[in-house]
């Protein structure tokens, strides 16, 4: 006979060996805060959320880049005191890893960028302010406890640039990021099938669909933040968001050219840098108009479908700038390991945008600083193991090609 001892909450215990029971709570990797974030949102929300341009080839092809890499790893190297902190500019961050700027976060979660931004604060980080964020710069700068950077796109419009930049100013942003991979918007099809439009397109199914997610839609509805608050008044969801689409529509045109972004520059006496870079020729001419920074992005897979990876564009990228302009990289950025791998291969640091919106949708504020310490925990983890001591040692030699 097989003896029993008393069960607990904990585990169980047969014979001599005890079984430790899993505990129910929060995720423990971004995957676990994805599948939770698809049980929270409807199919509206996360066709936004999740999907890309046409085929989503180019989406697929960020995350199958960081697998045609392995780590080196040494053995019998102390690792002791790791060293994870970054700097960019008079940004001083805990891990090199920031929150890209993505759009309407109020659809996500009630809270929207207030709660991205404190988020990121708490967990040492920051977050790229959406000029399409659900809260103005002004609310997410009276919410939060450090400042955090601004996202632009070089519009023409310069009573709207000059009134953005002077907010951006007035909030103690540090650093603007002018984006210029979108003169049109990509072909996003799950969302066009989806309804998702600025204001969403309501069918009775979106409606059934909304019934059966209750929390998010009685958040969402009650406090009505899916407009552009950095771009009209509180006038109401509907006449707002129809505003600023026709804002947007008049104002993203596929004539800007690089005198746009010279412009901008000019009118910002911070540090600025330049999103949406895939290709070297581009970084340098960025750079030679004043950028401080590139930041190598192919806009999460929604714009141009085809485009290549944002792993693979950063070498050739780092290799032209040789550290004359900080490089940063998103897209498909999953596990610690994919940060490390970007750091060996020329980057200064990382941006996310899915992973902040999954913790932000399953737990808000606590959601998304939860996101970046598994981050955190995964880069020290990585480096311990691969037997650096300290992210700054990080280049090629650190890399095998699969």
């Amino acid at each position: 006979m097989i003896p029993f001892w008393p069960v607990d909450s904990s585990g169980v215990s047969v014979g001599a060996i005890r079984f430790a029971l899993p505990k129910q709570g929060r995720p423990i990797s971004i995957a676990g805060y994805r599948t939770a974030a698809r049980r929270v949102l409807p199919d509206l929300v996360w066709a936004y959320v999740e999907n890309g341009a046409d085929d989503s080839v180019t989406l697929a092809a960020n995350r199958s880049a960081f697998a045609r890499w392995s780590l080196r790893q040494r053995v019998l190297r102390s690792s002791a005191g790791r060293k994870t902190a970054a700097r960019f500019g008079d940004t001083e961050l805990a891990i090199p890893v920031m929150i890209a700027p993505t759009g309407i976060n109020g659809l996500v979660h009630w809270r929207g960028e207030l709660a991205t931004a404190c988020g990121a604060a708490a967990a040492g980080s920051r977050i790229v302010l959406s000029t399409a964020a659900s809260y103005s710069v002004e609310e997410v700068a009276a919410a939060s406890p450090v400042g955090h950077w601004l996202q632009v796109y070089p519009w023409r419009d310069r009573e709207l640039m000059d009134w953005l930049l002077e907010r951006g100013r007035r909030s103690d942003c540090p650093t603007l990021v002018v984006t210029v991979d979108t003169p049109v918007f990509g072909n996003r099809e799950p969302e066009r099938l989806q309804g998702m439009s600025i204001p969403p397109v309501l069918t009775p199914r979106h409606v059934l669909d909304a019934a059966l997610h209750p929390r998010w839609a009685y958040k969402v509805l009650r406090h009505q933040r899916v407009f552009t608050g950095n771009l009209v008044g509180m006038s109401g969801v509907r006449a707002g968001a129809l505003a600023a689409k026709v804002r947007r529509e008049r104002m993203m045109a596929g004539e800007l050219d690089w005198d746009d972004f010279a412009r901008v520059r000019a009118q910002w006496q911070g540090l600025c840098y330049v999103k949406g870079i895939l290709d070297a020729d581009d970084a340098e001419r960025a750079v030679s108009l004043g950028a401080d920074g590139i930041i190598v992005s192919n806009h999460g897979g929604r714009q141009l479908d085809g485009a290549p990876a944002t792993l693979d564009a950063l070498p050739g990228i780092a290799d032209r700038l040789a550290h004359r302009a900080t490089v940063l990289i998103d897209g498909g950025i999953r596990r610690g390991t994919d940060v490390v791998k970007a750091l060996c291969l020329g980057a200064d640091g990382c941006l996310i945008g899915r992973p902040a919106l999954y913790g932000l949708a399953v737990g808000g504020e606590s959601g998304v600083e939860h996101v970046l310490s598994i981050l955190r925990e995964e880069i020290d983890r990585t480096l311990a193991l691969m037997g650096c001591s300290d992210i700054a040692d990080l280049g090629r030699d650190w890399l095998i090609p699969g």
